[in-house]
């Protein structure tokens, strides 16, 4: 049973927006009892709930605590922003509301089906719960706020959310697979999407005079530049160059040793990528000169532009491929569900 909530808090803010499809997640299920967020400042707004219903479907209704709840679950870090920012709680907000209803529909399926989970998966699943609390007290205390004591509200709970679960699974995961022709068919079909640039990955050390430097200025950086190119053809090892741009270079590469990702060559200017091309990797370049800046560049790998390997790309895709088809199933269960619904939005 999964009592977190791993939520993909972009899909579900794209489903927001267009109202297409359910984004994936796993069903919201009650954890540990979730305080107000502080007191919002001007630009976030605050997550409270005080059992106000926000929906009714097919009689059956939903509340602001199970609207919050799944707000948390799209924004996890509300209250380190003291609530949710105001400019993207109106797609939360409406996010979180379509997830509610579509949960519901799918549980009011699974109660049509006559669907039922066993006494043994219910009692794993209870003692999973209680896991999240550190004490028995503190479980108490979340039994008491969230269920006026009584445990088989919460028993309802833990079975409501399996039964999502298991319907979900028979639907969604079950149908989700992708056959390796329907991978190799993509890859061939979308040829563009898998060319890369040429590209370089290197350290740097630079020098950087001041914005108008005076003659003097640019005279003391070709220095600095010429006496750390001597400490830099010394060393034998990125970890060397990086301990030295660390300590001598201005550019701001240099808390990552002088690290650079691979850069695309159209990004880099003419004089570093002519000088790159010359290098082998473990090679350091000499002084490069760019307007008033001096750079020593060390040359990690020249990856040539060209096409991704298909086996290389294999497993990313099918999880992608796996993904959409997931979404798409979702969409269509919540669109085969709302048909013969009566839902109204409170």
């Amino acid at each position: 049973m999964k009592h977190k909530f791993p939520v993909c808090g972009l899909l579900l803010l794209a489903f927001a927006a267009a109202g297409a499809q359910v984004a994936s997640h796993a069903p919201t299920v009650f954890t540990k009892a979730l305080d107000p967020a502080p007191a919002s400042g001007s630009a976030t707004l605050a997550l409270t709930a005080a059992g106000k219903p926000v929906a009714r479907v097919n009689g059956s209704v939903l509340t602001d605590a199970d609207l919050v709840r799944e707000e948390y679950a799209i924004f996890p870090y509300a209250r380190q922003h003291n609530g949710i920012p105001k400019d993207l709680a109106p797609q939360i907000r409406d996010g979180a509301l379509k997830m509610i209803i579509f949960e519901e529909l799918v549980y009011q399926e699974a109660l049509r089906r006559k669907m039922t989970v066993t006494a043994v998966k219910m009692q794993h699943a209870e003692a999973d719960f209680r896991k999240q609390f550190a004490t028995p007290d503190e479980f108490n205390a979340f039994l008491q706020s969230d269920f006026h004591g009584s445990p088989q509200l919460l028993l309802d709970k833990i079975r409501r959310s399996l039964l999502i679960e298991a319907l979900l699974k028979t639907e969604v995961e079950n149908k989700d697979t992708v056959s390796p022709a329907e991978v190799r068919a993509y890859y061939d079909q979308n040829p563009a999407r898998f060319q890369h640039p040429e590209t370089f990955t290197f350290q740097t050390i630079s020098v950087l005079p001041p914005a108008n430097a005076t003659a003097g200025q640019l005279k003391e950086g070709r220095n600095r530049a010429d006496n750390a190119l001597r400490q830099a053809k010394a060393t034998k090892t990125a970890e060397e160059f990086g301990l030295l741009a660390e300590k001598v270079s201005d550019d701001d590469y240099r808390v990552m040793m002088g690290q650079h990702k691979p850069v695309p060559a159209d990004q880099l200017a003419p004089q570093v990528v002519k000088a790159l091309l010359a290098m082998k990797p473990g090679d350091v370049s000499d002084v490069i000169q760019i307007e008033q800046a001096y750079t020593i560049v060390r040359m990690q790998q020249h990856t040539p532009a060209g096409k991704a390997k298909f086996e290389d790309l294999k497993p990313q895709l099918e999880k992608e491929l796996r993904q959409n088809k997931s979404n798409q199933l979702r969409a269509a269960l919540d669109k085969q569900l709302r048909q013969n619904a009566k839902i109204e939005e409170l």
